[in-house]
């Protein structure tokens, strides 16, 4: 696919197209994003109003084909969140399947684990009283809730644009236009997007929303925060030999196949029918720019620790998404005029813990409670400030600090001494006591890596299709679909730096940190006239190019309404 000029990545976010006046709908509140954070924040607004025998309209967008479609956790739920919103939620069927009966920590060496003593961990990062899940199930589950309140969900269309008044404020956000072609011409059923108004507006959309990036950059919120950090979590979801499954165990590794400086690790959670989630966790700070996430994933389970349980097995599923990991002192300010970011939109992951979806569902809570109270008050497209106030003392913040200075210890340290140090650190805070002071993350992401001379290529090993397999086949069980004749979301700011700067300089990245094979450089068959090729229709939406490209050339915006990847059970 060749790169789209900029009038057309602008008409894919619904500016260029659609001379004709949009449609427009009014709301009280416009949530982007079905997710546990969207959801939470939709059905809390609908329980203050009954609870206070108003009317609120609430509306969420949702650029998946349905609910839960497009996401993707490991998932171990801490049930705090779940019980704010319905403290009776397993009356009412909550999807939270199986309750975690054991625990394992493992540090792999190339071919052998080390157990570490459970009684050595900070008890953060133990995991009795939380459930094994499937988080796109949660979402389903949430969505019914929220719809026999009279939320109003609407998957399948994608929030392409902020709409902004005269005051600077957000006033609502705009879907793309449907039924437009590769080079920007109205095909057959062509459909102007819509604009949905609302009194406040929230971002939910997840990890590097490409509004939520937007709010950010328009309204300077990131200007008192750090970096974020992110990682790539990649998953499979397999039914194992009933032999080897252990309803309720969780098993986490730290160590092998990744080296000492680049940090990550794994996840093996056993639950359901023989169901095995298990995924692998790099972090994007990595240096290597010949480290491929997807086959060290792949190497990972060829491990004979992690082989015996899959062998025998099937998998079912795939796929991949980008994690927050910056934490504390990453977060963004969350409020601006007319609107607020809540969920992973901001960022509330608990890297140590490997949750954060119990932080998303209360930040959504958080900002719901004070929309409310500021639409009973009379107010609209203002700063939220009682969201803020209310994160600011709440037990996620006092979550997230006791963690802020893990992860930079992992960057400084290295993953063996750093894990000690972090564990340390927890332990003290524990305690009452810690370092009197946060430290920072450094740089982002993408600037960690160096230049391909003076790295060492990886040889990883070629898949045995038992445990092991390739990036097409991968892809092809996410069920990802996109049209193929639309304009591309994953847009180039300089068409010329993938092979002028990217391929000799770091010889195209790109090639190896998506897990879906959208990037790849062709050449002419006597290996002269190499291009960058974006097979776009393969994109599961996980954004590692838009956080990883050195160059920063990379822009993710969304495609039309229910492409991308369409989870089952993830």
């Amino acid at each position: 696919m060749t790169d789209m000029p900029v009038n057309q990545v602008n008409a894919r976010q619904g500016w260029a197209l659609a001379p004709e006046e949009r449609e427009a709908m009014e709301y009280d509140v416009v949530i982007v994003g079905a997710g546990p954070a969207g959801l939470s924040a939709a059905i809390r607004l609908k329980q203050m109003a009954e609870e206070k025998g108003q009317e609120i309209s609430v509306c969420v967008l949702e650029k998946g084909s349905e609910v839960g479609a497009h996401i993707l956790s490991g998932a171990v739920i801490d049930p705090v969140g779940i019980n704010r919103l319905f403290p009776d939620w397993k009356e009412r069927g909550a999807p939270l399947e199986t309750e975690v009966t054991s625990d394992r920590f493992l540090f792999l060496g190339p071919a052998g684990a080390l157990p570490l003593p459970n009684f050595i961990l900070p008890p953060l990062m133990k995991n009795h009283g939380n459930y094994i899940a499937s988080l796109g199930n949660v979402a389903r589950w949430l969505a019914e809730q929220a719809e026999a309140m009279g939320v109003e969900i609407y998957p399948g269309f994608a929030a392409a644009e902020l709409l902004f008044d005269d005051n600077g404020a957000v006033r609502g956000v705009a879907t793309g236009d449907m039924g437009v072609s590769k080079t920007g011409e109205k095909k057959d059923g062509w459909m102007p997007g819509m604009e949905l108004l609302a009194k406040y507006t929230f971002l939910a959309e997840g990890v590097r929303g490409s509004l939520s990036k937007a709010a950010i950059a328009q309204y300077d919120l990131d200007a008192n925060s750090d970096y974020q950090k992110f990682g790539i979590g990649i998953k499979e979801l397999w039914q194992v030999a009933p032999e080897n499954h252990k309803s309720g165990h969780v098993q986490h590794t730290l160590g092998w196949p990744l080296d000492n400086k680049t940090g990550g690790g794994s996840w093996l959670y056993h639950f359901g029918d023989n169901f095995v989630s298990i995924g692998f966790v790099t972090h994007l700070n990595y240096q290597n720019p010949h480290l491929s996430p997807f086959d060290e994933f792949q190497r990972f389970k060829m491990h004979p620790a992690i082989r015996q349980t899959l062998e025998g097995g099937k998998r079912v599923s795939y796929g991949a998404r980008a994690i927050t990991e910056g934490g504390y002192q990453s977060v963004p300010k969350l409020a601006f005029p007319g609107g607020a970011l809540i969920g992973c939109s901001a960022g509330f992951v608990n890297v140590p813990r490997i949750k954060g979806s119990h932080n998303a569902m209360e930040t959504g809570i958080m900002a719901a409670e004070a929309a409310f109270e500021a639409l009973a008050d009379g107010r609209s497209y203002d700063e939220l400030s009682a969201y803020q106030q209310a994160y600011d003392t709440s037990r996620v913040a006092k979550e997230l600090k006791m963690v802020r200075n893990v992860k930079p210890l992992l960057t400084k340290f290295g993953n063996f001494l750093g894990t000690v140090l972090g564990g340390a650190e927890m332990w003290m805070r524990t305690l009452g006591i810690g370092l009197p002071f946060t430290l920072s993350h450094g740089k982002p992401d993408h600037a960690a890596m160096k230049k391909a001379d003076e790295c060492k290529p990886i040889d990883y090993p070629k898949p045995d299709g038992e445990v092991a397999f390739d990036k097409l086949s991968s892809v092809f069980l996410s069920a990802t679909n996109h049209e193929e004749d639309q304009p591309a979301h994953l847009t180039l700011k300089d068409s010329s730096v993938p092979v002028g700067v990217n391929l000799p300089e770091y010889d195209e990245p790109a090639q190896r940190y998506c897990p879906a094979g959208v990037y790849e450089v062709v050449r002419e068959e006597n290996g002269t006239n190499p291009r960058l090729q974006i097979n776009a229709q393969n994109c599961v939406h996980c954004k590692t190019c838009d956080i990883k490209d050195p160059s920063q050339n990379i822009n993710w915006v969304v495609p039309e309404g229910a492409g991308g990847p369409n989870y089952p059970n993830m």
